[in-house]
């Protein structure tokens, strides 16, 4: 505050006021804090999303949707070599869907040990399977597998694709035991499955596929 004296005596009090330049200078300052302040509370929050959005995925990757590639052409003409899928870790299994499940332990082959199989659930628990001059039987009913109508046409004259088989001669049962599954690939004449190795436990099924992710031109849904 700054004093006045006036000619007849009397004091007043007059306002001090701050220069204009110093005025501007403090509000900038106080602008640039301001700013300072909002930047670190983006950052901040921004972190925070990224944070929920990581937790979120590694969540639905571990217990819900996985990527997986296909090894080897077990599986051809329906899928091949390197392609890439999504494994759905929720669906339980259903005749004629592809699944994954670690490769059974094979003294003769122990490569394989810690692989990934990719095959077909031909047989759920309970069926009678066989198979007779290619056409496959579900419990005495003919079957029809779609998806090996075009490897069928390509076979030449006395070519065969599945060889004749029953339960009983391949696994020495009846039927699929409970909680078990029958499995083949698709490329029967070149195919490590069921037939060799036996039912499969639904407790070590991975998960389930239908959709491929790679290449791209085949981006979709499996078999349409």
């Amino acid at each position: 505050m700054r004093k006045t004296t006036y000619s007849d005596g009397r004091d007043t009090q007059t306002e001090n006021f701050e220069p204009r330049k110093a005025r501007c200078t403090k509000d900038r300052e106080l602008k640039k804090q301001n700013e300072k302040k909002s930047f670190i509370s983006e950052v901040g929050n921004t972190l925070i999303y990224i944070a929920i959005a990581l937790a979120i995925f590694l969540l639905i990757r571990h217990f819900l949707f996985v990527p997986v590639s296909v090894d080897g052409d077990s599986m051809y003409p329906t899928l091949h070599d390197k392609d890439r899928l999504i494994l759905n870790k929720i669906e339980k299994p259903n005749r004629f869907d592809i699944i994954v499940f670690p490769a059974p332990s094979n003294p003769e082959e122990p490569i394989l040990s810690g692989k990934q199989y990719i095959k077909r659930v031909i047989g759920l628990p309970g069926d009678e399977l066989m198979v007779v001059d290619e056409t496959l039987y579900v419990n005495g009913e003919e079957v029809k597998e779609t998806y090996l109508e075009s490897v069928k046409e390509n076979l030449v004259p006395g070519e065969i694709l599945t060889d004749d088989f029953t339960l009983a001669s391949v696994a020495g049962v009846e039927e699929v035991p409970e909680d078990s599954y029958f499995v083949m690939g698709d490329n029967r004449t070149n195919s490590l499955d069921s037939r060799v190795f036996g039912f499969i436990d639904e407790t070590t099924v991975s998960g389930t596929t239908d959709i491929r992710i790679w290449p791209l031109k085949h981006f979709g849904k499996l078999n349409e």
